[in-house]
This record gives structure tokens, sequence and C-alpha cells, in this order.
């Protein structure tokens, strides 16, 4: 043995030797592989490229499968953690903030922990097939046979799901049951009496006119077929387990810091939605702050409004007044179409750049309307043909206020979500990563930052549209106050819904089913008011920095311009594009 080692390194003596990887290059390939990796593992993404296999398919979500991609994470997050950043370029600075964003938390909240609890109270296991079913548009007979196939394949993918929810009740890392069933009725809505009314057909019900009618009604046949031998029994058996065994298991506390590990775990959660070194105590004391000062904005709102009486008189007179509630889903629709138009109306005075990409507003599909939020963004895409969506919530007319549409429609359509994330989709020469990565405190961040610029486009036009915004406002700050009240101090559903009951003018349906949002998502609801004041701060000390030479769109578009980033690394770009600019 020694005489062969002895050997080995005479002959690697004479080899040439290997030049190091520059700190450049060993990012490059790093990125290269990381690129390959997520691409390979995103079926439902490959498939709408065209690969006719991919399309067939569901995501594999086996033991094995997650287990593989948490070891693959850590030996990302090693490689980049071996990479001189100082070395970089300034764009490559960009895409090593993102990355490093992205592996630190796959790394501290890894995939075979999440996968325990696949789902919250409105979305998940429960609806990804369906909503799938939305966005597939197949435009030949080939790709539409991929669909039946995967209609096919939907058991054994809802199969490894009734793993996972087993594997969570065993180790008591279960959703509570508080939430859970608002879940299971969310799950029977996919068990129609009629297969031909199930979702799973739509995709061939789109089917171009290009795809002769013999084929067409051929596919619609095998298409229902499938959804009758194959989703509906697996979609049955799925939702008997859920009621029968789940639900009972779910756990009693409201708080995620109930579990095994659970407050280390929420602590973690707070620094990937906030990005930032922040604890739960700080962004508690955070929130409590921002009520109190947006609850003086409002009181000064209601005496400028003329309205006589306490504020709790206020609130009362906005949630049942019936001049404030459209009367039609079509009038709520109409109402938000013509909002979005006038602040398409303005975006160029407050954008230099604008996206290629349009957006439509639609109905929240009725399946999920009951659980669903107020209204939420779904991405387009221009390569396949797809707009953005704001999507708009028409269940229970009489808890969807109309002044509160001028900065649910800023949020969710422009300047926010669509804005923000079509951009993002149309920038060139960067990794896909760049492009699709969506950092909720930079994006929600940038969407409640949104909201105010309706202040500066004029688009509040009545103190009730004003309070609109700062009961949105106000919405945001006790999220703070409401999900680490929960997570980490172990509050109640009615002690987190104070806050929302006593100072914002929500309706109790939208409060009731945010609260089950917070329950069932912890620390997600910690993005927005943290990206937004730091978006503001950066704003302000902009101004004072540029005086007169400050320019608002070529702000907005230097906050936009290389995508979503982590918190840390967007202030230090701004303040890098202030000296720039002063200097």
């Amino acid at each position: 043995m020694k005489v062969l080692l002895a050997a080995a390194a005479a002959v690697l003596a004479l080899a040439p030797a290997t030049p190091a990887q520059t700190p450049a290059e060993a990012f490059d390939a790093l990125v290269a592989d990381y690129e390959e990796f997520r691409q390979a593992r995103d079926v439902i993404r490959r498939g709408r490229e065209g690969d006719l296999d991919a399309a067939s398919r569901w995501p594999d979500i086996s033991f094995s499968a997650i287990a593989a991609y948490d070891e693959r994470m850590e030996d990302f997050l090693a490689r980049l953690g071996a990479i001189d950043e100082a070395e970089l370029a300034e764009q490559d600075r960009a895409s090593h903030a993102v990355l490093e964003y992205i592996l630190e938390s796959a790394v501290a909240l890894p995939e075979s922990v999440q996968a325990m609890m696949p789902f919250t109270n409105d979305s998940g296991f429960q609806s990804e097939a369906g909503f799938t079913a939305l966005s597939e548009r197949p435009r030949t007979v080939a790709e539409a046979e991929a669909w039946i196939d995967r209609i096919e394949a939907l058991p054994a993918h809802l199969e490894q799901y009734r793993l996972w929810l087993e594997r969570g009740m065993e180790r008591g890392w279960t959703q509570p049951k508080e939430i859970l069933p608002g879940v299971a009725a969310q799950l029977e809505a996919q068990i129609v009496e009629d297969p031909a009314e199930s979702v799973l057909l739509d995709p061939i019900e789109a089917l171009p006119a290009s795809v002769p009618v013999e084929a067409r009604a051929r596919l619609r046949a095998q298409a229902i077929e499938a959804i009758s031998r194959h989703a509906l029994p697996a979609y049955r058996e799925l939702a008997a387990f859920f009621r029968e065994d789940y639900m009972p298991a779910g756990r009693e506390d409201l708080a995620i810091s109930s579990v095994p590990g659970g407050r280390d775990w929420y602590e973690a959660l707070v620094r990937h939605h906030t990005t930032l070194p922040l604890t739960p105590e700080e962004v508690h004391a955070t929130g409590q702050a921002e009520v109190a000062r947006i609850r003086a904005e409002m009181e000064e709102v209601i005496e400028d409004s003329g309205f006589e009486g306490s504020f709790e008189a206020f609130l009362a007179f906005l949630r049942t007044d019936e001049q404030f509630y459209a009367q039609t889903e079509g009038e709520l629709l109409m109402h938000a179409a013509w909002l979005a138009k006038q602040a398409d109306d303005q975006m160029p005075a407050f954008f230099d750049t604008l996206p290629r990409l349009p957006y439509g507003v639609r109905k929240v599909p009725d399946s999920i309307a009951p659980n669903y939020t107020t209204a939420r963004y779904w991405a387009g895409d221009m390569e396949e043909g797809r707009a953005g969506g704001y999507m708009v919530n028409t269940y229970r007319l009489d808890q969807r206020p109309l002044y509160e549409l001028p900065a649910l429609t800023l949020h969710e359509a422009v300047p926010g979500h669509h804005h923000q994330i079509a951009l993002a989709q149309e920038m060139d020469g960067l990794p896909d990563f760049r492009r699709e990565t969506y950092i909720t405190a930079f994006g929600e961040g940038w969407a409640l930052y949104a909201e105010r610029i309706g202040l500066d486009m004029g688009l509040y036009r009545t103190p009730y549209e004003h309070f609109g915004r700062l009961t949105y406002e106000m919405w945001r700050a006790c999220r703070l106050v409401a999900d680490t009240g929960i997570h980490w101090y172990g509050w109640s559903r009615d002690e987190a819904e104070a806050c929302f009951l006593e100072n914002t003018a929500l309706s109790e349906l939208n409060i009731e089913n945010e609260v089950s949002r917070y329950i069932s998502w912890p620390g997600q609801a910690l993005a927005y008011k943290t990206g937004e004041l730091l978006i503001r701060q950066m704003r302000t000390e902009a101004e004072a920095a540029l005086g007169e030479d400050f320019d608002l769109a070529q702000f907005h578009d230097a906050v936009l311009e290389e995508g979503a980033l982590p918190l840390a690394y967007l202030e230090e770009k701004m303040r890098a594009w202030m000296e720039d600019r002063a200097g």
C-alpha cells in the first residue's frame, strides 16, 4: 500500500498544477450548480417550458428527496462561505447577498421540518393541484396528454403529503386545531360530485382552437376519467384521514413555540422573514410604537371628516353603513379595476422604468374564497402568455369595504406587487434565482410602501379612503404585535384579534381570516412593516441628503432595479446611491 501511495504521489508531482479558482470563478461555478439543481427539482416549471416528462409529474416530496435537498443546501452554503465576497464585482455581490439569504434560511429552517406542516389556513397541500390547474395552459395534444398523466399521478403525490402529516403527528409538529376545520373544508371542496366540474379539467377545457375538435373531445373524456378514477378517490381518502386522524392530533396551543424546539424555530423564522438579526422582543416593541403613531394619525382624520362620536363609533359606522359596500360582485370588481387604471395613469410620473407584462383584475376562485385573504397578487409570465393577476375576494360583500380598495389596489397591483415582481422577472443578464426569489421583507415592504405612494399620486380622495389607508398600515403594525404575541408570548386568538378590532376598520371576517393566517404561518406577517419602515427611512435620508436634486422616480427605480434584496444589502446599496448622487 505504501508503494502504491508513493507512486501516486510521484505521478501527481509530475502533473501540471490546477490553478486555483478566483473568487469570481468559484462564485460562477456555485451559481451554475445551484441553478442546475433548482431547475432539475422544479418539474412544474420544466413542464411549462416544454419538458413533457416533467409535465406529467408532481414534485418529489418523498422523505429521501427532501433529505437530499437539505443536504445539498448545506453543501451550497459551505461553498458560498469559502468565497471572499469583497473580491466580487458589484452585480455578483448582490447575487451573493441574495444567495446567502436563501441558503442560510434553508439550513436554519430545513425542509425536512417544514414539510411536516405543509399548509397554512388558506393554501398548501389541500389546494396545490387546483392552483396548478388554474395556471396550466397546454397548447398541444402531447401537452394535454401530459397533464392527464399528471392527474393520474396525483394519488401518489397526495400520499407523500399524508406521510409527512403522519410524521408531524408522531413528532408533535402539527398545526393547531384552531385552523383545521377551514383547511378540511378546502380539501373537501376538491371533491366534486361531477368530475366535469373539477378545476383539474380547466387546462383541457382551455385548449386552443388549433387542437382538432376530435382530439379535444378525446382528451376531455380521458381527463374526466382520470379525475373520476384517480384524483377524486385520492382526495376522498386524504380528506377522511385529515378529518379522522390529523384533526384530533392537532395541537391545542396556537404558538409554534409550543412544539418541540419551537422557540428556537420561531427565532429563526423572525430572522428569515425580516432578513435582519432582530429578536421577537424587538419586533414586538416596534409594532407597539407603530400602533401608537398610526392611531394618532387616525384620530386626526376622524376629526377632519367632521364625524361626531368616539373612535369606536367611527369604526362601527365604517363597518356597517351600506354606502361603503358593493351590492354585487361585478360592482366590487369594477371599482377595483377603475382604481387600478387610475394608478396605471400615474405610473410614468413616479417611475422611469415600467414592466412590459400587463396585469388583470380577477375574482378569487369560489373554492378557496371563504378562507382566503381580501386580495392577493398572482404572478404572470410573459413567455407563457399569462398576465399578472390582481385577485379580489368577492366572498361576503358586506365584509369588503370600498374605502379600503385604493390602498389594496396600490398594494397588490401597481405600484406594488405587480410592478415590483414583473420588473424582477424582466431583469437581463442575471441568474434565474435573482429574478424568481421572493424575499418577503423586500416584496411586502415595497407593497406596503406603495400604498403610501398613493398619497403622492393623489389617489386617496375622501377622509374614508385616507382612513382606509391608515387602517391598512395599522393592520401591518398590529401584525408585528399579534404574530409575536401569539408565537412568542403565548397569546390567545382573542388577545391577537384585539389590536385589529380596537384600532382598525377591518371587517370581522377579514380579521378572523388574517389571525388564522398568522397562527398557521408564523413569522411571515413580520416582513411587511419591517421592509416598509426601511424603505421609508431610505427615502427620508435621500430627500435630506440630495435636497433639490432628489428625484422620486429615480429613487424608486434604484430600490427596484436589482430585484428582491435582503434589507441589510438594500440599505447598503441605497446609501451608496445617495453618496454617488451627492458627490
